[in-house]
């Protein structure tokens, strides 16, 4: 009886200490999250082309360009998408990691928090001309699952992982303003910047 309630205490030792060690290793994974970031356009899906995919897909006709599309084409519009903007076009990430929030800052300066406490956003209709762009973060696994509302009324699923032993930073976007009846989806690959 004392040896199988030592062995017992054991095993419960052993199995605290691997779930100590693999916390510490899931919180340092995630770290390698932070940093400077800068998108690999040969990696990258462009965007313009995949808004255009859902713009036919909704049966809008594309106006062609005789003398070349300058870059960033569907670039711009009401303040109200400009989160749009920035998860698809920006050149730059820098992710820091904080509690409750993360903060993503992207090109000129502009910045987001990505909440990870569970907080819910709620409007009271007196405030209703105060809405802000909301966004709600969680870990599954190695990967960091973000969900946007920004102020249009539609939505963003974002997706981040490391590949190349933490030297890029891959992210999938499912993108879904208020205006539009299909997604754009975009993948965006990002380089990671050496510290300075």
């Amino acid at each position: 009886m004392l040896f199988h309630t030592l062995r017992t205490t054991l095993a419960l030792l052993l199995a605290l200490t691997l779930l100590g060690a693999s916390m510490h290793l899931a919180a340092q994974d995630r770290q390698a999250f932070a940093g400077e970031w800068v998108v690999n356009k040969d990696l990258s899906d462009n965007t313009d082309k995949q808004v255009e995919r859902a713009l036919r897909a909704m049966g809008q006709k594309i106006d062609r360009c005789w003398f070349g599309c300058g870059e960033d084409r569907y670039r711009g519009g009401p303040k109200e998408q400009e989160l749009y903007d920035r998860l698809s076009y920006d050149k730059s990430l820098h992710i820091e990691l904080g509690e409750p929030e993360y903060v993503f800052t992207y090109d000129d300066g502009y910045t987001r928090s990505v909440y990870t406490d569970g907080r819910s956003q709620s409007v009271s209709l007196t405030g209703l001309d105060e809405v802000e762009d909301f966004s709600m973060g969680h870990w599954e696994g190695n990967r960091l699952l973000v969900e946007a509302r920004p102020r249009d009324g539609g939505f963003a699923n974002e997706t981040y992982a490391l590949q190349q032993g933490g030297s890029q930073l891959r992210v999938e976007l499912y993108i879904r303003p208020g205006a539009f009846t299909e997604p754009v989806t975009i993948v965006r690959v990002y380089d990671r910047m050496p510290s300075p």
